[in-house]
């Protein structure tokens, strides 16, 4: 084969230019689109001295502090200056106001052991020594001299004070010692007295017990069914507060609801008016989107602090909000559609000689309908988490409630009680969305088109 003669390639690069003669940044683009990337990667690193804030984040508390999402734990009292050692509990324990664990038990000799994790973490002590057993080791700690003295080498999971030992036991807890008072702090897995309080006639019972007293048993309240008594008890849990958690979800799902659904009914009509190739005056549809503009643009949570000082904390205040902010977000996507469609619908409903709203009702709206009903119901399923965000600004709701909880900064059960229930009811809302979404959109389409074709 012959090899091709300058002027030959000359005329292909001639035919082909935007093959052979691409500009440069054409060319270069990727690589520079690349190169940008790094380099703005580089400069956040350096604007938010990742590097620093990284290195001096405490991530030791991390396993802690995800402990306290899923566990509890007890902190018994031994005053060893007082005549007789007696165990004391904290106020409001969740072993109800007469404890009596199977893990303190006191001894013949009249020593105390506390079993932190069965017999491999422990302590024994009376008012002279603490023996304290861990990860094999097993440790002496002398009282009599008035402070606790370690005799020997002290582990590292032992930190010895001047007044104070603490030896540490990982997630199963710690136990601290000084010479006039044992503390322990044992974890459990699991959330303490969830379905009844200790006030509960139920409080102690295993399930088969409480099942049989429902079921058979004598009535523990005269005049109260044992069942209407235990589903009082669960509902009004003094710990858990399960009717107040529960009617605080129903008000943030009535909020994202009432919300979505009038921003809808506003942004439906005025979408029309704000369409380019809808609306017969230009400076109609300017406004309508700058209005649309600002509507969204002040966020959510800005129009919950802004109406709950008008109306005061709770679910309305909230409900205006999210009203608020769907109409600028709902009145944008609703005239983006409307004038994205396929004009020649419309221009075949105008070639009939039908009037301005029947033209919009065969002619356009069968077109949007479907997207319509996918935007709507997105936004009621995103405004149903961001009820929540807005809720502990004092727009009521779960919001509100989650965040009395985080603001005490050890009640971290109930946090993640109310957190994994928002999950629940967003998980559950997103199943309907899409469910709604399959099965109205066809449907309506189908009607619209057999009702244009009539036309």
């Amino acid at each position: 084969m012959a090899a091709m003669t300058a002027g030959e390639i000359r005329a292909i690069e001639d035919r082909f230019p935007l093959l052979f003669r691409r500009p440069v940044y054409k060319r270069f683009g990727p690589l520079l689109l690349l190169a940008g990337t790094v380099l703005y990667l580089a400069y956040a690193l350096w604007f938010f001295s990742l590097p620093q804030v990284l290195r001096d984040s405490h991530w030791e508390r991390l396993p802690l502090f995800l402990s306290q999402w899923v566990s509890y734990d007890l902190q018994p009292e031994f005053r060893l200056d007082q005549p007789q050692i007696t165990p004391k509990y904290p106020r409001f324990s969740a072993l109800g106001d007469s404890p009596n664990p199977d893990w303190v038990t006191r001894n013949a000799d009249g020593t105390f052991t506390v079993l932190i994790d069965g017999l491999a973490k422990s302590v024994t002590f009376d008012k002279t020594q603490a023996i304290i057993t861990a990860n094999g080791q097993t440790i002496p700690v002398a009282l009599a001299s008035g402070k606790p003295v370690i005799a020997g080498p002290v582990p590292d999971w032992i930190t010895a004070h001047d007044d104070e030992v603490v030896a540490r036991m990982g997630f199963a807890g710690e136990v601290r010692v000084t010479v006039d008072r044992v503390k322990v702090r044992k974890r459990f897995l699991g959330w303490a007295n969830f379905v009844f309080d200790t006030r509960s006639p139920f409080f102690g019972k295993s399930t088969g017990e409480v099942v049989t007293l429902i079921l058979s048993g004598p009535e523990l309240k005269p005049g109260t069914s044992n069942l209407a008594l235990a589903g009082d008890n669960i509902w009004y849990n003094a710990q858990w507060q399960h009717g107040d958690v529960w009617t605080k979800m129903l008000q943030t799902i009535v909020m994202a609801f009432l919300g979505t659904l009038l921003g809808g009914l506003v942004a439906f009509p005025l979408a029309f008016f704000a369409a380019r190739n809808i609306t017969p005056s230009g400076w109609l549809s300017q406004v309508l989107k700058r209005f649309f503009d600002f509507m969204r643009s002040v966020d959510m949570l800005i129009w919950a602090l802004f109406f709950t000082r008008a109306f005061g904390p709770g679910p309305l205040a909230g409900s205006a909000a999210i009203f608020f902010t769907e109409v600028g977000t709902l009145g944008k996507t609703y005239s983006e559609a409307l004038e994205n469609i396929d004009d020649k619908p419309r221009e075949g409903v105008i070639s009939t000689g039908a009037n301005g709203l029947l033209v919009q009702r065969y002619g356009v709206i069968p077109e949007v309908v479907p997207v319509f009903i996918s935007q709507t119901l997105y936004q009621w399923e995103s405004n149903t988490r961001g009820a929540t965000i807005i809720g502990a600004v004092g727009a009521g709701g779960i919001g509100l409630k989650l965040w009395e909880a985080m603001r005490t900064n050890s009640n971290w059960a109930n946090v993640f009680y109310m957190v994994l229930l928002t999950l629940l009811v967003v998980f559950t809302f997103d199943a309907i969305s899409n469910f709604l979404r399959r099965k109205l959109s066809p449907t309506i389409h189908d009607y619209n088109r057999s009702q244009a074709e009539q036309v």
